[in-house]
């Protein structure tokens, strides 16, 4: 058998790609580090708080978050997303708290991991500010432009920008909204006006993500819409952020609780992906990697890692 093999790999055509609506670019640039946008970016969860609704706070503690930043890395992980305050209902944490929370430790992975790229899951612009002067590339804005000078820090720093769909609620408060005549319209939206926001801030055209929130400010029935129509976000030529892991929309979908919804969250993940989603923000990143290079081999943009089966001497 010939050592080429891999080397003849025929690329098939892609799929479609999104139009070029919105003055997308061709490259995701998130602060010092580009990517393709048919490159696929898994972005794992430190939650640095007590009582997230996920892993009650088992990255509560520096040096075990640390190490759970230095596994995810190993897993597979291109981003890591930090975040200081649960985003459900919960005690009160002000910007001070939420800062000693996560600037101290922004800092520490950079300095232990300088190539990774760092998120800051924050709806506060003065905690954005003194994150991504420790060292985050991303600003994660998981409130919608809760407050309106987020994307001047953005810009300041030459940082990337999500903006983010809640329906308009204020942070931390009922994540339900019923009253959508048109879910993904609304979405889409609230989104692109953030982005032209962004733009003209001054943030970089190729710094800009959307992200469809799913949960937030939407029931279920909303969430699965949003997932069904997914191409539609895709189809603005924004980069699409999704947070789809092991959310309540699944739980309540296949009656789960939180711990046993991992499947669920790994078919939501490949369902988005192969309709272009490129950032997956989750909390097992080792399985959600494997899932998004497989559906970007599916879908023509990833070659397999290596070809045997079928292919003549």
């Amino acid at each position: 058998m010939s050592p080429d093999h891999e080397q003849r790999y025929d690329r098939p055509d892609p799929i479609d790609p999104a139009p070029e609506a919105g003055g997308a670019h061709p490259r995701l640039r998130l602060r010092d580090k580009a990517f393709d946008r048919t490159t696929p970016l898994v972005m794992g969860i430190v939650n640095r708080t007590p009582d997230s609704f996920y892993d009650h706070g088992a990255t509560w503690d520096q040096e075990r978050a640390l190490a759970r930043v230095d596994q995810l890395i190993t897993d597979g992980a291109d981003i890591i997303d930090i975040g200081g305050v649960k985003a459900g209902a919960g005690d009160p944490v002000d910007a001070d708290e939420e800062s000693r929370r996560t600037v101290g430790f922004i800092a520490a992975i950079r300095e232990r991991h300088p190539a990774v790229v760092i998120s800051i899951d924050t709806w506060r612009a003065p905690v954005a500010r003194q994150a991504c002067a420790a060292g985050a590339d991303l600003i994660n804005d998981a409130w919608g432009g809760y407050d309106p000078a987020m994307a001047d820090v953005a810009a300041e720093f030459d940082a990337a920008l999500v903006c983010t769909h809640t329906g308009g609620l204020e942070p931390r408060t009922d994540r339900f909204v019923a009253s959508y005549d048109d879910v993904v319209a609304d979405a889409i939206s609230a989104t692109t006006a953030l982005a032209d926001r962004a733009l003209t801030a001054g943030v970089a055209r190729e710094s800009i993500i959307i992200d469809p929130a799913h949960d937030f400010g939407k029931t279920t029935l909303n969430s699965l819409e949003v997932t069904r129509r997914l191409g539609e976000l895709v189809a603005t030529g924004w980069p699409v952020l999704v947070s789809v892991s092991n959310k309540d929309f699944l739980g309540e979908t296949l009656d789960l609780p939180t711990d046993q919804r991992v499947p669920a969250t790994l078919a939501a993940t490949a369902i988005c992906a192969f309709l272009g989603a490129q950032i997956h923000r989750v909390h097992q990143v080792a399985e959600v990697r494997q899932v998004v290079d497989l559906v970007a081999s599916v879908r023509g943009e990833r070659p397999p890692a290596k070809i045997i089966r079928g292919i003549g001497d």
